[in-house]
């Protein structure tokens, strides 16, 4: 009988620390709509949260944009939020930015100073509201308030490097990178076809099969909707010591006149073309867009070494790419001009052979309907994996089974 009084006042003890717990960690806020309004004098973005949520509004410069920062915060707004602007504000978007942090990236016109930000409590039956008040700036007092101290450190933010099981650390590492994600939407297409959830998709497909025969083990810069900055998905790979990366996305054009189909790019220091260029400069601004100052960033490392690594690098960078192309072309509609170059910072790891896959074009309803597609996705998978395989059977051959180092 003690003993059994010992364990219910065992368990009520524990069930009270529970809730103690679960009161002070606070319910996840949930942001139902959104909505602007005022005018070029006073701009007013209203969130709709179903619990109140702390905020730390800045602003950064070039281009000019108000950032809020919250806690874990669930985005259930309509699929258009964001797109349309009014008054000083051109756009919005939002998303995850790191475990337990979700973000607001506010696109403005021209400077704004922050009049208000806060967040209401509910009342009356209204939903908790997040406001942030802008009104018209100068340069000058612009970035007076952009302070060191706001400043969002490029490397803060980033997912730790998956670590190697004990039973894997002699196994060649193959890093797959989904583009986007979090607060970076990337590319969107018809009938709701997103970038970073198709890429996501993809990349979790692929994994499965590079790690089928157990040669491999494969590492995901991200395996959920957060984001990673573009250092942070190179690091991802260097810590790894992969032998292999590959970052996978999903382009849109604005005018696609019929263009679409699978795209190989490499690294280079000049473009192979105008439109490999304005991918490069596109996929290049991702850090931006998801509200981060990368105004310290370090340069790379120089040296003779350096650059014997990286002309190394080059050389089975291509031999990869290549032998993408010629599994691809029997699998997926491939450009008509599949291998390209131009200088993407995701592929600028010195010594890690790395390629960008763009699948295809959302704004081609061909390519959209195939990349959302089941069939689709296991036949591209299976013809990029047969390319890894062929790539790791040539490095052995060639007694570098491993880094390029």
């Amino acid at each position: 009988m003690i003993r059994s009084l010992a364990a219910i006042a065992a368990l009520v003890s524990s069930l009270l620390a529970a809730g103690i717990a679960s009161a002070w960690a606070g319910p996840v806020a949930v942001a139902t709509e959104a909505r602007l309004a005022g005018d070029d004098q006073r701009t007013r973005l209203v969130v709709d949260l179903t619990a109140v949520a702390a905020i730390r509004a800045f602003t950064l410069a070039d281009p000019y944009r108000v950032v809020i920062d919250l806690p874990d915060v669930a985005f259930r707004l309509p699929e258009t939020a964001g797109r349309e602007g009014r008054g000083l504000i051109s756009a919005f978007r939002f998303g995850v930015l790191a475990p337990g942090r979700s973000r607001i990236v506010v696109d403005v016109k021209k400077p704004v100073a922050i009049d208000k930000a806060f967040v209401l409590d509910p009342v009356d039956g209204q939903p908790a509201r997040l406001v942030l008040d802008l009104t018209p700036s100068d340069r000058k007092s612009f970035l007076q308030s952009v302070s060191a101290a706001e400043r969002d450190p490029t490397g803060s933010i980033d997912k730790p490097a998956a670590a190697a099981a004990p039973a894997d650390a002699e196994k060649p590492v193959v890093v797959i990178d989904p583009g986007h994600g979090g607060v970076d939407p990337g590319a969107a297409g018809p009938d709701g076809a997103s970038e970073k959830d198709i890429v996501l998709a993809f990349a979790k497909r692929l994994k499965d099969k590079i790690e089928a025969d157990g040669e491999r083990r494969v590492v995901l810069t991200r395996d959920d909707d957060t984001f990673v900055s573009l250092p942070g998905r190179v690091k991802i790979a260097r810590d790894n010591a992969a032998a292999l990366m590959i970052s996978i996305h999903a382009d849109a054009l604005a005018d696609p006149f019929g263009v679409r189909g699978a795209t190989i790019y490499t690294l280079s220091d000049r473009a192979s073309d105008r439109e490999a260029e304005r991918l490069a400069e596109k996929e290049n601004r991702a850090d931006l867009i998801a509200g981060l100052d990368l105004t310290d960033e370090p340069e790379e490392v120089a040296g003779i070494l350096f650059e014997l690594t990286r002309r190394e690098t080059s050389a089975f960078t291509e031999q990869f790419a290549k032998g993408l192309v010629r599994e691809l072309k029997e699998a997926a509609k491939l450009n008509k001009n599949p291998l390209r170059s131009a200088g993407f910072r995701v592929l600028r790891a010195p010594d890690v052979p790395s390629v960008l896959l763009e699948l295809g074009y959302l704004s081609s309803k061909d390519d959209a309907k195939l990349m959302m597609s089941e069939a689709w996705r296991e036949q591209a998978t299976q013809a990029v994996a047969e390319a890894v395989d062929r790539y790791f059977a040539t490095r052995v051959a060639q007694g570098t089974p491993g880094r390029a180092n």
